[in-house]
């Protein structure tokens, strides 16, 4: 709102630009009659504007600005409410006084709409994380021994490889391990069963 002349004195708007700039610098004025004439007053500031989703669980039904203004006399706010409408804008069609000097309305308009601009479906996730940890780790082990038993150690060739005889027995280890938890919980098989037959004396 910006008055081409004669603007009305402005009360609170000594950070707008003074008195005199009406509607020039803050985001929310009210005009009251006082004394046979018009006085604005400030609401709210470009500062304290909060904006906020109406509805979390559905973000797309709009959202609220909120804009406020805090003085030694009185606390002032509005709260407008821009519901989502891609057709245009509507309204707002009335302003609601909620307190001594707090107001509210509704603005149906094109901004209200939400609008995806990034979306990130899946990813690793803790586990995925935790994974590439140790994987990360194992190699900088492999490679820091090798360094050290190739340069100060002077082993060549696979034998530089730390704990070789361990990696190498790992498969047999795991496959054994394996074998004894199938064997755990399905019971000894037929072949492993006593063939032996009762003898009466």
């Amino acid at each position: 709102m910006i008055f081409n002349h004669d603007p009305p004195r402005c009360v609170g708007c000594w950070d707008c630009g003074g008195p005199s700039h009406c509607g020039m610098g803050c985001s929310a004025l009210v005009s009251k009659k006082a004394g046979g004439y018009q006085v604005c007053t400030t609401i709210g500031h470009v500062s304290s504007t909060n904006v906020s989703i109406i509805d979390e669980q559905n973000p797309y039904k709009g959202v609220i600005v909120r804009m406020s203004s805090s003085g030694k006399e009185r606390n002032c706010s509005l709260s407008v409410s821009i519901i989502c409408d891609s057709t245009g804008v509507h309204g707002p069609d009335s302003v609601e006084i909620l307190g001594t000097c707090d107001y509210a309305t509704v603005l149906r308009h094109p901004s209200g709409c939400a609008t995806i601009i990034s979306f990130h479906e899946g990813g690793f996730g803790w586990f995925g994380t935790l994974m590439i940890i140790i994987i990360c780790l194992f190699g900088a082990y492999l490679l820091a021994g090798t360094v050290y038993r190739f340069f100060f150690l002077r082993i060549r060739g696979i034998e530089a490889i730390p704990n070789l005889d361990f990696w190498a027995s790992l498969p047999h280890r795991t496959q054994s391990f394996l074998s004894s938890l199938v064997r755990k919980f399905r019971g000894p098989s037929a072949g492993q069963r006593s063939s032996y037959s009762p003898v009466n004396f």
